[in-house]
């Protein structure tokens, strides 16, 4: 029996999706702030920051396909990081 090569016991690896930018959260009156590496190109995702400055929500997805909605009016600030291209070694998924 093989598996697919995407499969490793009951595991599914994820879909590589490029590259990812580390974005910062702050919530307005909530001490932790949210910390994702959000899909896309940072040009997407300055769009989607610039889109709930506007009033819309902050809708974003990390790399395993996780998606994190935020009302605008509850944004206290948004930190973008570095592009990153991919990772090597023991902490690449």
């Amino acid at each position: 029996m093989t598996a697919a090569p995407d499969k490793i016991g009951s595991y599914t690896a994820p879909a590589k999706k490029g590259p990812s930018v580390e974005v910062k959260i702050g919530i307005q009156n909530v001490a932790r702030e949210i910390v994702i590496d959000a899909t896309g190109s940072e040009d997407q995702i300055v769009a989607a920051v610039e889109a709930a400055l506007g009033g819309q929500a902050l809708d974003l997805r990390d790399e395993r396909g996780r998606r994190v909605v935020v009302p605008a009016g509850a944004l206290g600030y948004v930190d973008l990081g570095e592009p990153s291209r991919g990772r090597v070694g023991f902490g690449a998924s």
